[in-house]
């Protein structure tokens, strides 16, 4: 039977820490006799890891895939506790810790390519043999780093899309104009994206539904098993939303809707440096296009961000539990939005 009766980590519960803040707490440990010359320390570790399959060759007659991976340690620390007289008697005993995550460290990040973790763990040996250890992982936001300073409020920003289509069951043209308006595009985890999306519908067919996400697109660097560098890019949802606007033949409808980003989030990465993930975020609508098998998508590039000045810990309480809708679908004539936001940067796109 082990000496150790127990092990545990006291930390906050559901605590999300910041990049250059600090974490407190206790390890108990639960002696169920005298252990003589233990060794009794707290590690912090945060590492990330990556992994995926990539064909050798294309252009060969037959499939040859090879390994792409790589690894990066970004925090690494032990407190060691004295034991007065080299020993412990049975009994309970508290051994206080503490820790500071240095400035700069990337946000906790899982997908199926890559991770990014974050654990504490507390381990007792003696003699060269562990008795007990607890691990527990941490959620940790990053912030924006030595180049936050670069990062601006914009003005207003509009992206505009459109989409041509012939019917031939009919005879006829016709055209969908997606237009979105964002008051900013900095926005930081947890925060709600408020923005105005303008429907023009010009097909003799209603638009029943537009989808509204927020996308975070990963660019993984690796190297496979000759020492090639390598690199992936992936594209995965955030945050999603629903909008019936049911847009009538021939008419414009203007629809106010709420994105809520959660917590925490990997922060934009500005500069090209030598990291295993970098990280960017694009909001997308997408409508399909009526009685055709085309989709019409327009994308708005948003920054995520946190000041590396911001002090103390963030707050887990979300303020918003679930992504809303405020519709409000008033029937527009196209002269009539485009005398509006006359000071609007817009950046037009077609497909």
């Amino acid at each position: 039977m082990s000496t150790v009766k127990s092990i545990k980590l006291v930390l906050p519960e559901d605590e999300v820490y910041l990049a250059g803040s600090s974490i407190v707490g206790q390890l108990v440990l639960k002696l169920r006799s005298t252990l003589v010359d233990p060794v009794v320390k707290v590690e912090l570790v945060g590492r990330g890891y990556l992994e995926w399959n990539e064909e050798d060759n294309p252009h060969l007659d037959y499939s040859r895939s090879t390994v792409c991976r790589n690894q990066a340690v970004y925090i690494s620390k032990a407190q060691n506790f004295h034991v007065d007289d080299g020993w412990l008697d049975s009994g309970v005993h508290t051994f206080d810790f503490h820790f500071s995550f240095p400035l700069g460290l990337p946000t906790t990040f899982t997908s199926k390519i890559g991770l990014i973790s974050y654990f504490i763990q507390g381990t007792c040996s003696g003699r060269e043999i562990v008795l007990a250890k607890e691990k527990r992982y941490l959620l940790l936001q990053g912030t924006f780093g030595n180049h936050g300073e670069d990062v601006k409020d914009m003005d207003p920003l509009v992206v505009e899309a459109r989409k041509d289509a012939v019917y031939l069951c009919c005879f006829s043209r016709g055209s969908v104009i997606l237009r979105i308006y964002l008051q900013k595009n900095i926005f930081s985890p947890g925060e709600i994206i408020v923005f105005m999306t303008d429907i023009s519908n010009r097909t003799c067919k209603y638009i029943r539904k537009v989808v509204f996400a927020v996308h975070c697109i990963v660019l993984y660097r690796g190297f496979n098993s000759r020492g090639e560098q390598c690199s992936l890019e992936d594209r995965s949802e955030v945050t999603r939303l629903e909008s019936r606007t049911n847009t009538a033949p021939f008419q414009v409808m203007r629809v106010t809707s709420m994105l809520v980003l959660p917590k925490p989030l990997p922060v934009t990465s500005m500069l090209m440096r030598n990291e295993i993930m970098s990280f960017r975020y694009e909001l997308v609508g997408t409508s399909n296009f009526p009685c055709t098998s085309s989709t019409m998508v327009g994308r708005v590039p948003i920054i995520v961000a946190i000041p590396e000045n911001s002090s103390g810990e963030q707050s887990t309480e979300n303020p918003c539990e679930n992504e809303g809708d405020n519709s409000e679908g008033n029937a527009l004539d196209d002269r009539d939005i485009s005398e509006k936001d006359t000071e609007t940067i817009e950046i037009k796109s077609s497909e």
